[in-house]
């Protein structure tokens, strides 16, 4: 069986008060060509150390309610790669609830924020 290769390509651009852009490309990607983002999290796993490599940026562009959905969408995320490496529905439902009270309280602490009174 031959071995398929697909690149990913990152690019952020900054100046001295941080990140101005993100731009990513992907061979398999939905859309050809750069695509503009404003937060990317990136996690790799080293075998040998045994720990997780990370890259975490976003744009100051990025506000916090749009940091509050992306982490909702992550956790999300998160959990059903958990459940399909693993097959453990109950710890993915487990996340997928610390998910949702994740985002109910960080919709609450916006409006808190804001002055807006809690829903």
């Amino acid at each position: 069986m031959a071995t398929k290769h697909s690149d990913i390509r990152l690019s952020v651009a900054m100046d001295d008060s941080g990140v101005t852009g993100i731009t990513w490309e992907a061979d398999e990607a939905p859309e050809p060509g750069p695509q503009n983002a404003d937060a990317m999290l990136l996690a790799l796993w080293d075998p040998e150390a045994r720990n997780a490599l990370r890259i975490d940026l976003w744009t100051q562009q990025m506000t916090v309610e749009d940091m509050n959905d992306f982490m909702f969408q992550t956790l999300l995320t998160l959990a059903d790669t958990y459940q399909s490496a693993t097959q453990n529905k109950d710890l993915m439902a487990e996340i997928k609830t610390f998910a949702r009270e994740f985002a109910d309280k960080a919709s609450a602490a916006e409006r808190k924020a804001q002055g807006r009174p809690s829903a």
